[in-house]
């Protein structure tokens, strides 16, 4: 049966930080997410489950690259001392422990991180096992990013890298994974899947160890207001053979460091939600409870909804529809994406107007 919702594409991946202005300025420096989409420094009321069952106030932004690809949502309790895992977190551990920075030249890449002081480089590019060379490298809040070869460039900023096109999850079992990632998230082809040692993720902990690895992508291309935006999109599933993994957030809440959750474009929430409960993977938080049909949920300078689920092994998937975002802010122009046809995509042209928004380090 045809499906009636719209995943458009990989929107963001959450990062919980400690210092958020520190670690912005970092993630500009280095990956150019200059442009800020939204900000806000609200109580996280409906994320109980995941909280301690207790509202939570943090600060919060969306920020992204754009020449293309998804974003990153970087996130700070206010009120709450951040609490970061007290383990090395390893290759496969239960999560996202790696996220997807796409690349137009790695090896070009790899010789500009190498000048930069305050990047560190996990060993030399090699070739991963979709062909394609890749290197690993770990920010100074202990987050580790890899950089992978993808050379679609939606508006051209002179940049060597863009934003997310993935990432690595770790999974107890990578067959009982694909039905959440296949099936309702539309990565239906497999590109790579080989089990054995690999000498390009040796450098990571724990990762000269057994492993299966099966890297998936969608056979269509994504549909929706941002949807070329975002682009084609990765989920490389990690499944360690030789130890068990350890759930990246076990005993913390949500929004503590680390990579928090991966996050999706969608629209037509309700369909979402009933295909998710026909296939047991019902909404663990459901914004569009809280409201009045057609209501938005206020996100600060924008308005949607957003919900949740997790995949087997307790991975969070965040799912926003998107009603409102801003394009230029200083003449209050902003876009209200549920009067459009949900199928096409935003013109590059009225993207473009994003670039008024970009972010100078010094002024965070």
């Amino acid at each position: 049966m045809k499906e009636n919702y719209i995943i458009s594409g990989i929107q963001q991946i959450g990062i919980g930080v400690e210092n958020f202005a520190e670690a912005w300025r970092y993630y500009i420096e280095v990956f150019n997410m200059d442009i800020r989409i939204l900000e806000d420094d609200k109580v996280a009321e409906l994320m109980l489950p995941y909280t301690g069952g207790k509202p939570q106030k943090r600060r919060a932004a969306i920020a992204l690259n754009l020449q293309g690809g998804g974003g990153f949502e970087i996130w700070q309790y206010s009120d709450r001392k951040p609490k970061p895992a007290d383990f090395e977190i390893q290759a496969g551990d239960l999560g996202v422990f790696a996220a997807k920075i796409k690349s137009k030249d790695v090896e070009k890449t790899y010789e500009l991180f190498s000048k930069k002081p305050n990047i560190n480089l996990l060993g030399k590019p090699e070739i991963s096992i979709d062909g394609n060379k890749t290197f690993f490298m770990k920010d100074p809040y202990g987050n580790i990013f890899q950089i992978v070869h993808d050379t679609t460039i939606y508006r051209n900023e002179g940049r060597l890298t863009g934003g997310i096109v993935g990432a690595m999850i770790g999974v107890t079992d990578i067959e009982k994974a694909m039905p959440i990632y296949r099936d309702i998230l539309g990565y239906d082809i497999v590109i790579a899947d080989e089990t054995g040692t690999f000498n390009d993720i040796k450098v990571l902990p724990s990762g000269e160890g057994q492993f299966r690895r099966r890297i998936l992508s969608h056979s269509k291309p994504r549909q929706g207001s941002f949807s070329e935006l975002f682009g084609k999109s990765y989920i490389e599933l990690v499944q360690p053979r030789e130890r068990t993994p350890r759930k990246i957030y076990e005993g913390r809440f949500w929004g503590d460091p680390g990579f928090i959750q991966i996050c999706f474009d969608v629209r037509n929430t309700d369909a979402l939600r009933k295909k998710c409960e026909e296939m047991g993977y019902p909404f663990t938080v459901d914004s569009s409870q809280s409201f009045k049909e057609g209501e938005s949920f206020d996100m600060g300078e924008a308005a949607g909804q957003f919900a949740y689920i997790e995949d087997p092994d307790g991975t969070l998937i965040e799912l926003v529809e998107a009603h409102k975002i801003p394009l230029l802010k200083k003449l209050n122009l902003y876009l209200d994406l549920r009067k459009r046809d949900p199928r096409k995509p935003l013109s590059k042209k009225m993207l473009g107007m994003l670039r008024f928004m970009k972010v100078k380090p010094e002024s965070l």
